[in-house]
């Protein structure tokens, strides 16, 4: 919001007040323009929760109470916003401070007041870490030919202007346990820091498909989710390292999640079991353009899964409980990845004539209805139908016009729904996400 504002004023020369909720307006005027947005912005606050209250709060929110900021009545502390010159701090037009650069080293100490250092700085997930010394990164960089001082990619939110270099990526795929064969998918997987993150309980999921998935053991076979993977569970554990280091999220500063999720742990990192896959149905890197012999790691944004529970039964294919399911996701961006035993896939073929993950994409979205009630329960969807409707954008224009009680299927882009095979072959189940999976980033270019 405050970058948005910035542009406003600095590019259009509008005079913008910022309007937030009361439990991250404290980040607001603080750390984010401290580390990121530079420009002072006056912001007004109005008590949280606000998404689900009836208009009548809202209404009382703006007309009888107060700004949390400023404690005036909310209109007038809007008017005085606008209206009240400046101060000279506030006309301050410069880039962001530069964040406070750290040493390269910490100085010698013990192996626990280290343990304990990295922990009050919130450096870790709170499980032991390997201490990356400087022998164990230079032994880890052996894994790839790029140099350490190269710059990976620069993160400027939240965490401000923050070079994230193979050398910083090593260090924290040290202090995870990794290997040095783990960092190519590691330098690949940091193109993605920082995680997914939100007021809500956002999660993650990790993706690794082609040759590399064997090259150094991956798992894609029996509980292929579970802790039973060396590399499966050191590389989603160095997403999050990396994300809370470089990337700067830090609860309560640059997080606010009520719930949060376990999920961030290790990110729900698999690989697809491209050897099971029927035949017809591609590997999900192929799907997105990529070579087979090609390897690549893609990174997901979501919230749930929901498992099938027990194995499939015939008088109630699995598509059909898999989209009994859907209905209880949100449809956000209406994407949806589901994630299926390799014994489920092959019946879906044989049984069911689905001869590639394509056309069962398409059966979902076809085929998945909810009342538009239950799809206005999600507060984010509810504002997305409100503003695309608003500027004519379908299917939300014309959904803003339909009854509450009116059946309308949420994710009606069938592109948008992946399927992907993996798991032991033990038994027929499968799970529905909302993971919102994107075309991924090649592995290959970072050995």
């Amino acid at each position: 919001m405050s970058r948005y504002c910035k542009t406003l004023e600095q590019k259009f020369n509008i005079p913008t007040v910022a309007g937030a909720a009361s439990n991250i307006v404290e980040y607001a005027l603080g750390y984010d323009f401290e580390y990121t947005n530079g420009m002072p912005i006056r912001y007004i606050s109005f008590p949280f929760p606000v998404a689900g209250q009836p208009q009548s709060v809202h209404h009382q929110y703006v007309f009888e109470g107060n700004d949390v900021v400023s404690e005036k009545p909310m209109m007038q502390a809007f008017i005085d916003a606008l209206t009240v010159p400046l101060t000279d701090e506030e006309k301050y037009e410069g880039p962001a401070p530069e964040s406070m650069v750290e040493s390269r080293l910490l100085g010698p100490d013990t192996e626990e007041n280290l343990q304990r250092l990295f922990k009050d700085r919130d450096w870790t997930d709170y499980n032991p870490i390997i201490l990356p010394t400087e022998e164990r990164v230079a032994e880890v960089l052996k894994g790839t030919t790029h140099t350490p001082d190269e710059v990976i990619q620069t993160v400027n939110w939240p965490g401000g202007n923050r070079d994230l270099t193979v050398e910083k990526a090593a260090v924290c795929a040290v202090m995870a346990g990794a290997n040095p064969e783990y960092l190519p998918v590691i330098l690949a997987l940091a193109k993605a820091v920082p995680f997914g993150n939100s007021t809500s309980s956002m999660a993650n999921m990790i993706l690794v498909n082609g040759p590399i998935r064997n090259e150094i053991g991956m798992n894609y076979g029996a509980n292929v989710m579970g802790p039973h993977n060396e590399a499966n569970s050191v590389i989603g554990r160095t997403f999050t390292l990396m994300s809370k280091t470089t990337g700067g999220l830090h609860s309560e500063k640059t997080t606010w999640s009520t719930l949060g999720s376990t999920m961030q742990y290790n990110n729900v990192c698999i690989a697809e079991n491209e050897e099971a896959l029927p035949e017809g149905w591609e590997p999900f890197h192929v799907q997105m353009g990529f070579k087979p012999t090609d390897s690549v790691i893609t990174v997901a944004t979501g919230w749930t899964y929901i498992s099938s529970v027990g194995e499939v039964q015939r008088n109630y294919p699995a598509h059909m409980l898999m989209r009994d399911y859907m209905k209880a996701l949100s449809g956000m961006g209406s994407r949806a990845t589901v994630i299926m035993d390799p014994t489920v896939a092959e019946l879906l073929k044989e049984s069911q004539g689905f001869q590639t993950k394509d056309q069962l994409s398409q059966w979902f979205s076809d085929n998945v209805e909810k009342p538009l009630a239950s799809y206005l329960g999600n507060g984010v969807l509810s504002g997305t139908l409100t503003g695309s409707g608003a500027q004519g954008i379908e299917p939300y224009a014309t959904w803003a016009k339909y009854p509450l009680d009116k059946m309308i299927k949420p994710f009606h882009q069938a592109t948008g729904i992946k399927i992907l095979v993996t798991g032991g072959g033990i038994q027929t189940t499968w799970f529905v996400t909302d993971f919102m999976l994107g075309r991924g980033t090649l592995i290959d270019d970072w050995r």
